[in-house]
């Protein structure tokens, strides 16, 4: 009873609070931070799939961030890519296959319409969404077609008459024409094609000795107050309906007239003085007039 047992504490210890532990690592500094401002232009949405994928290199992440900020149509080849970062040819590569085995790339080679053939790359920003639409069954009834819209087809000027003989000239001073008009008039703006259409109209009128201001003012007077649904369509039944006759046939004279007769030069009997006259008369004009008197 007298032994004592030098293992046994004197006393029970305290309990040490946990955040006074010898063994606790204080952390005075240190940890992530965010500061962040709100991108109104020039920005890229990452996902935190790419951002923290849990297989994928550092150079991998960092290279599909780089891909995902490119505009449609930039070169995104190895040879480009090494001139723009310091990694070279051969890391960038194995980067390269790193986010094609993961989905996140796709490189097809397509033919370009002249012949040659071309590597296409294909940046995904969410390999897991196009994985779940290629492996989405399809369904066993075939969907119904989609209902197409009836096509309007625009309905066909009215027919204009046709000049007999048509030049280049003709033509060209009837487009002239019908491209003055919405000068006059606004709602008389034709396009080309309706232009093209009613130019051997007008030409028919003019190949009539119709003057330009006289097919002008056919075509521009007492226009429907009421607006122009298709000017084009008024014009071509105006050409066609008040279509004038044709002009009055004028004979072009066969022979030409005569020549005026020049009687030689003669020398007056009663005075010193050239004159012309025909033959038998051999005193001037003032030699015969005293002659007559005198009788």
């Amino acid at each position: 009873m007298g032994i004592q047992n030098p293992s046994v504490p004197l006393r029970t210890p305290t309990r040490v609070a946990g955040n006074k532990h010898p063994n606790r690592v204080h952390r005075t500094t240190g940890g992530l931070e965010h500061e962040n401002t709100r991108h109104d232009t020039r920005f890229v949405v990452i996902g935190n799939h790419l951002a923290q994928h849990p297989e994928l290199s550092l150079l991998a992440i960092g290279l599909g961030t780089h891909l995902q900020s490119l505009p449609k149509g930039a070169p995104a080849d190895i040879k480009t890519l090494a001139a723009r970062f310091p990694e070279g040819a051969t890391r960038i590569a194995a980067a390269l296959r790193e986010l094609e085995s993961h989905g996140y790339l796709r490189r097809e080679r397509v033919r370009t319409p002249s012949g040659r053939i071309v590597t296409r790359t294909i940046s995904c920003n969410q390999p897991a969404a196009v994985r779940q639409r290629a492996e989405q069954p399809c369904r066993e009834s075939t969907p119904s077609a989609p209902r197409e819209k009836p096509v309007r087809t625009r309905k066909a000027l009215p027919a204009v008459p046709r000049p007999a003989y048509s030049g280049p000239g003709l033509l060209q001073a009837a487009t002239d024409l019908l491209a003055d008009l919405r000068r006059h008039d606004s709602r008389l703006l034709l396009s080309a094609d309706d232009t093209a259409h009613l130019a051997p109209g007008v030409a028919a009128w003019l190949e009539r000795d119709v003057t330009p201001a006289a097919v002008r003012r056919a075509l521009t007077a007492d226009l429907p107050p009421e607006g122009l649904r298709r000017p084009a369509a008024l014009l071509a039944h105006r050409l066609a309906a008040q279509l004038p006759p044709p002009a009055p046939f004028r004979a072009q004279a066969t022979t030409a007239p005569p020549p005026p007769v020049r009687h030689p030069l003669r020398t007056c009997d009663g005075r010193d003085r050239a004159f012309r006259a025909p033959a038998p008369t051999t005193h001037c004009r003032d030699c015969r007039t005293d002659l007559q008197e005198a009788a």
